[in-house]
């Protein structure tokens, strides 16, 4: 009997509409046929159309948050374009409003404008601009009284700032206003301030002696005023107007001593430019952090070099008529690292969708040559009743349309509403490229039933597949000769290609290979008892029915087990580079270095030592004031002082300069008996064969010392090739007793930061430092600790070097690709053993009715089926392996670990293994399921209808 799909094909292009029977719709009658097939391809469509609209998505949401975050951390400071000129000063150079006050605050806020309108694509952040005049160096406050940590006079400048009350409140007082002809400037300040110095309401302070230079400025303090957020953006780049800051003074012994800037009315501006010499216009333009992309990266730096230096500088210049306008910022330097950072970081975040895109071309694949065995039967009698290769393709073009375009439409509108950003091209051109691929797939394969076979087919297969090979030995011989794209080139496309194509190329190379495996496994189980080991592994080397064992599933798979074990190969490789460059970077786990002048005692070095988790401590004195004399001359080097056993320790847990203690014994420093000292490699080539020199130390005093050992590195001193000298404690500091003054503290082991941090502010820092204001470091819930201090340990600098956005979003992104690659991978084989199912189970049912029980054909059925998947899984783990060892030398993690690396990718098996275990165990539970649950019920329903093939 026809189908009316076959008289429809075959019907003659003349015959007219006389025709005594019009067959029904094609598309109509094809969905209502098989409404289920219609309904997987949909959802099929569907979510592989979306992932190729999401993820060009992800990767700009990635790119933008990352450079948006990049900046946020770095402070407001190094977001801003920073502009000043000399207070009242015109293009003429001449000393300008002079007069009225309010002249020259009204030409402040129109410059101000100015500024903004100029902006351009960089935009003016929240707040706006900040501007103002401050005065030139600060004066010192003479008036007794005031707090002096070390006897040290406080200083203060003059301020006045636009938009001031926006930002404080009036606590006590009045506002400044304007000042009287000779008497004091009226100034407000922030109750922090001046509770901090011990200023009072009403007081005037001299900035001179009052017995001797009575004419020297004053200022009367009118009022207090509370900060609405210290940490409000509008303060910063301001001379301490919102508090207090505890600045040291210069010299051999620093002495600490209280800033802060009074705030004056804009009437007030003469006073200001008089109180000291070099008073100026500032302003500070807030670059528009939110409103920056990651894709335009050029054009921002193309226009913010035209605001600094080009074109709009000098128009600003001549708009303004302020010839002496600077305008500085350091942004360029920080849109430099962010391009760095996004190009570094480009081959995790792109490798990662690149796999999930082979692995879903391999899945529609799959899923149309499904269909088109399913539907062989059919196509073969539309050939045979003279239907046309295009009347057909044209039909299957219009069926799958129905079922694949709105899906596609659906999807792509899901993807650009649930994922928003500003550019949208790619995410419609993978979207549509999908969509098409899904839509010619079955009818391409359809037409080439209409082709005659050719002779030769292997011939071409090894044509094609030598063709790949050498595509992918050319493409790692250039990574490896030419590296990663050199700095300001565009990110490097082949560092993604290349791990696909040697993906690619395994999976070839594994499908030859697999079916000799395969059978030799099947060879061995044919020696044993019972037929199931050898029918199940003899199936799967020669495939089903008249087709070898297909090339796709296993690609798959291959495809995803590679880009999993590649990528998390550089994850962990960052990460663990990270930590090492961090013990490296502190000397050990944990670091202690206090101010000049400052000594760690010993009650801190024994309380330290007894810390929960300390592996190794040792005190030190470490100075770079020494030098080696010589018959050449003096040398200056990095002198260390420390007890060698505990030195020892660190040096050999930091695998870094490790070295025997006893060699460092002996010696009082006399002409009979010199210290021995540990040399660095650089040091003794230059110092040549000579065994004892001289140190001349910082005090002046000589320490006869010689060469016990050389080393290439040390703890306390980072790089490489340096110049240094280690001693130890006891004969050096019985020589010279100041050597015994230690200034750094390093130990290692799992240290608590807090504990260390308080630990400091009990048993270190003075009284006076105990009060003075944290100058940063600590983090949340942390002790704080005074300026000058520092205490870093090896879990906290890598939790900081490893706070990069756009490496965690890259690493989002790779996990997700990855895991939907598992997926994809997943439907590939089930969708391979659906295409199986009807051969395998007419094969089960005869088996079944000749004495095969339900639980041998179960094992049967994972017999054929799982040495594919374990094939693939391993194949893939060592084409990761392969090519982290091939590609690895291209890379270099420096940017995406945060500081400067050796060059290279190391070959690491852990990550691999537990990407191949995982996806294994994954796809391998998928097929045990399928076995399970349909293979049961496919034998039954063939033992009740009997063989119909």
């Amino acid at each position: 009997m026809t189908s009316p799909a076959a008289t429809e094909a075959a019907r003659p292009a003349d015959a007219g509409p006389q025709a005594a029977h019009r067959p029904a719709a094609w598309v109509r009658t094809r969905l209502r046929a098989a409404p289920l097939a219609a309904l997987l391809t949909a959802a099929l469509a569907f979510g592989t159309v979306f992932l190729a609209a999401a993820f060009p998505r992800l990767l700009d949401r990635t790119a933008d948050q990352g450079l948006r975050e990049f900046l946020r951390d770095r402070g407001p400071a190094a977001t801003s374009i920073l502009a000043s000129s000399d207070q009242g000063v015109d293009a003429r150079g001449r000393a300008g409003d002079t007069g009225d006050p309010g002249d020259a605050v009204a030409r402040l806020d129109k410059d101000a404008e100015r500024l903004a309108a100029h902006a351009g694509i960089l935009g003016v952040g929240p707040g706006g601009i900040v501007h103002g005049t401050r005065s030139g160096k600060a004066r010192t406050l003479t008036d007794p009284g005031l707090a002096r940590p070390d006897d040290a006079d406080p200083t203060m400048a003059l301020l006045y700032v636009q938009g001031l009350r926006d930002h404080v409140t009036l606590a006590e007082g009045r506002w400044p206003g304007t000042p009287a002809p000779g008497g004091p400037v009226p100034v407000a300040l922030g109750r922090a301030a001046a509770e901090t110095m011990g200023i009072r309401l009403g007081a005037v302070l001299h900035t001179g002696s009052i017995a001797v230079d009575e004419d020297a400025p004053r200022v009367e303090v009118v009022g207090i005023l509370d900060v609405t957020d210290q940490n409000d953006p509008f303060w910063t780049e301001l001379p301490c107007p919102n508090r207090a800051c505890l600045n040291f003074t210069s010299g051999k012994l620093p002495a600490a001593y209280w800033h802060t800037a009074g705030l004056v009315d804009g009437s007030a501006l003469d006073r200001v430019r008089a109180w000291q010499p070099g008073a100026q216009d500032f302003w500070r333009l807030p670059v528009d952090v939110d409103g920056l992309r990651a894709d335009r990266l050029h054009e921002i730096d193309a226009e913010l070099n035209s605001y600094l230096t080009g074109p709009t500088a000098n128009e600003l210049a001549n708009t303004t008529a302020r010839a002496g306008l600077r305008i500085t910022s350091p942004l360029p330097s920080l849109l430099t690292q962010a391009t760095d950072r996004q190009r570094a970081a480009a081959p995790l975040a792109g490798i990662g969708p690149a796999g999930l895109a082979g692995v879903g071309m391999v899945v529609l694949c799959l899923a149309a040559a499904l269909t088109g065995d399913r539907r062989l039967a059919e196509l073969r009698l539309l050939q045979a009743r003279g239907g046309s290769r295009a009347g057909v393709v044209r039909r299957l073009l219009g069926e799958n349309a129905v079922t694949v375009l709105p899906a596609a439409v659906a999807a792509t509108a899901l993807a650009l509403l649930l994922l928003p950003t500003p550019r949208w091209g790619a995410a419609l051109l993978a979207a549509s490229a999908v969509a098409v691929f899904s839509l010619l797939a079955l009818p391409l394969r359809a037409a080439l039933l209409w082709s005659r076979p050719r002779p030769g087919a292997a011939r071409r297969r090894l044509v094609a597949e030598l063709a790949v090979l050498a595509l992918t030995v050319a493409a790692v011989a250039v990574v490896r000769r030419r590296g990663v794209a050199t700095t300001g080139a565009d990110a490097d496309p082949l560092l993604i290609v290349a791990p696909l194509l040697l993906a690619l190329t395994g999976g070839l190379l594994l499908a030859r290979l697999q079916p000799l495996l395969v059978g030799a496994l099947g060879r061995v189980a044919a020696g044993r008892p019972g037929a199931v080991g050898f029918l199940g592994l003899a199936r799967a080397a020669r495939g089903t029915g008249d087709r070898r064992p297909s090339v796709l599933p296993l690609l798959a798979l291959l495809l995803a087990v590679t880009t999993a074990g590649f990528g998390a190969t550089v994850l962990n490789a960052v990460d663990s580079s990270r930590a090492h460059a961090a013990r490296i970077g502190i000397g050990g786990d944990a670091s202690v270095v206090v101010p000049i002048g400052v000594t760690v005692p010993p009650a801190f070095a024994e309380a330290a030592a007894a810390l929960p988790g300390i592996r190794a401590s040792a005190p030190l004195w470490a100075d770079t004031e020494v030098f080696v004399l010589g018959d050449s001359g003096a040398v200056r080097v990095f002198a260390v002082v420390a007890d060698p056993a505990a030195y020892a320790e660190i040096s050999r847990s930091l695998g870094l300069g490790a070295f025997d203690p006893a060699a460092l014994s002996g010696g009082t420093g006399g002409p009979d008996a010199p210290v021995p000292a540990l040399v660095s490699t650089a040091l003794a080539q230059r110092l040549g064969p000579t065994a004892t020199h001289r140190l001349r130390l910082p005090n002046g005093g000589e320490l006869l010392t010689r060469t016990a050992a050389t080393v290439d590195g040390t703890p306390a001193l980072q790089g490489e090739g340096r110049l240094f000298v280690v001693l130890p404690a006891g004969p050096a500091v019985a020589v010279a007793p100041e050597l015994g003054r230690a200034n750094l503290w390093l130990a290692t082991g799992s240290v608590d930061e807090g504990e260390l941090r308080k630990l400091v502010r009990e048993r270190i820092a003075t009284g006076a430092q105990r009060t003075a204001r944290v100058d940063g470091g600590g983090g949340a819930g942390q002790e704080e600790l005074p300026a000058g201090y520092s205490v870093r340990t090896s879990a906290g600098v890598t939790a900081e070097l490893g706070d990069d956005p756009l490496q965690t979003s890259a690493a989002r992104l790779f996990w997700t690709a990855v895991v939907g690659a598992g997926a994809l991978a997943l439907i590939a084989v089930l969708l391979t053993l659906v295409r199986a199912a009807p051969e395998r189970t007419a094969l089960l049912a005869r088996l079944r009715t000749m004495g095969l029980r339900p639980r041998q054909g179960l094992a049967l059925i994972l017999v054929e089926t799982l040495p594919q998947t374990l094939v693939a899984a391993i194949g893939g783990g060592l084409t990761a392996l392969g090519a982290v060892a091939l590609l690895g030398p291209a890379f270099d993690l420096s940017v995406l670990v945060g500081v400067e690396i050796p060059r290279g990718l190391p070959v690491d098996v852990p990550p691999v293994l537990l990407q191949t275990a995982g996806l294994a165990a994954l796809v391998s539970a998928g097929v045990v399921a399928e076995a399970l649950v349909a293979g049961r019920r496919q034998i039954a329903t063939e033992l009740r209808a009997g063989d119909q093939r």
